[in-house]
């Protein structure tokens, strides 16, 4: 019997490319473990966009791409309300569109916040003395937040009722901040925040550094999240994911993290390996692979 190749699991900004840009020789590095028999699985914790989305710019960049191959955290959100949660079927979202669509592939009833806010304005001059949301709504069994850029505070008020209702509360991430070319914005983590204070109700996080991410990302493949090699730019996300789920992982110092906090970081939350590059990339996959 052939002897499977490894399974990367490689997270996409700051790693395959920063902003527009391909990080110098990822993607050459990454067809060249796929022909070799590696399988790849792109996971990202971004809420906003369908899996379909992403084909073409990875593809565009010469990486192995196919929508089965994205793994994105509204995905996995999908994934796993489908397999753990039976009993729901009817979700009222915060988000994107990308996040709405990967919801209904996978066969749930989806109501936007968005849609609902005005159903619930109040009459007064703040309309803050509205309906209740969660009616409104047509009672959803639960509620999932990721990041959305229309958020405004009926759209939160209408969250908050479904949670306080009994919706089960769901966030893609807690990302608190979404880096951009231009600046750095208040990322999904800031509106599930928002939604946990106003309740009272922690959420379940799909999302890295939870273990849920990866998971579904080995399992979209047919392996295991520890026979996995994370790929990643992020101590706390990427990293951290990879010891939740006892895989490998590989520090890109190609994004986010520095050489300086990894210094700082506690030999117990550090990465199998780093690499500054795609050369160091390609050579630490060549010693894993044996």
């Amino acid at each position: 019997m052939a002897t499977a190749g490894l399974l990367l699991l490689v997270d996409l900004d700051g790693v395959l490319y920063r902003g527009a840009d391909p990080v110098p020789g990822i993607a050459a590095v990454l067809a060249t473990r796929a022909a070799r028999g590696d399988d790849i699985v792109y996971v990202t914790n971004n809420s906003m966009w369908y899996r379909e989305e992403y084909v073409e710019r990875i593809a565009r960049m010469g990486a192995p791409v196919t929508a089965n191959q994205i793994v994105s955290s509204p995905r996995a959100t999908a994934l796993y309300l489908r397999d753990h949660e039976p009993s729901i079927r009817h979700v009222l979202t915060v988000g994107a569109s990308g996040m709405d669509r990967e919801l209904e592939d996978a066969g749930f009833k989806v109501t936007r916040a968005g849609d609902v806010g005005e159903l619930i304005r109040g009459g007064g001059v703040e309309g803050t003395d509205g309906g209740n949301g969660w009616e409104a709504a047509g009672r959803p069994d639960a509620v999932v937040v990721g990041l959305d850029p229309k958020i405004d505070y009926l759209r939160l008020a209408v969250a908050n009722d479904c949670v306080r209702a009994g919706a089960k509360f769901i966030a893609t991430n807690r990302d608190p901040v979404y880096p951009t070319e231009r600046a750095v914005r208040p990322g999904a983590g800031s509106i599930v925040a928002a939604v946990e204070a106003a309740s009272g109700v922690s959420p379940v996080s799909i999302g890295k550094p939870e273990p849920y991410l990866l998971e579904e990302a080995a399992r979209a493949v047919g392996r295991e999240a520890s026979e996995a090699i994370m790929i990643g730019d992020g101590l706390g996300t990427d990293i951290a994911a990879a010891i939740a789920v006892g895989a490998r992982s590989i520090l890109m110092l190609t994004g986010v993290t520095t050489q300086a906090a990894l210094d700082a970081t506690a030999a117990d939350r550090r990465p199998t390996a780093v690499a500054a590059d795609a050369a160091e990339l390609a050579a630490i996959l060549d010693r894993l692979a044996g």
